[in-house]
């Protein structure tokens, strides 16, 4: 239970930083407590997004990890966030993704904090 909300902060610190740094991010929310609960709830959903679909899809997408020496993941990536900002969409969260350029910048910029705050914060194993 500990890695899992470890590994939920991890993802809501990485999504804070591509709001941050992209402006075709978005999250709204009326207060500042509403803001952070919508960023829990949208890494939530990230986390789940990452843990149900995306080892389908890489394994359907298998001979193009090969082919293109694992850049597909980039792709890979935006896809799985562009699928979170439509799931978010469907729950009524106020966080959105404008256009598959911005999602993989995105994309990039959260794996390479996600996994600076997994490295950083305990795992719970």
């Amino acid at each position: 239970m500990k890695n899992f909300v470890v590994k939920t902060l991890a993802n809501a610190g990485a999504l804070a930083v591509a709001i941050w740094r992209l402006d075709d991010i978005t999250l709204t929310g009326e207060s500042t407590g509403k803001t952070i609960v919508t960023l829990l709830l949208v890494a939530l959903v990230f986390g789940l997004v990452n843990f149900l679909v995306k080892p389908i899809v890489k394994l359907l997408t298998l001979p193009l990890f090969i082919l293109t020496l694992g850049l597909i993941t980039l792709v890979v990536n935006a896809l799985m966030l562009l699928l979170t900002s439509w799931l978010a969409d469907q729950f009524d969260l106020s966080f959105h993704v404008e256009g598959f350029w911005t999602a993989v910048v995105g994309g990039l910029i959260i794996s390479v904090v996600s996994w600076a705050l997994n490295v950083l914060l305990p795992d719970g194993d």
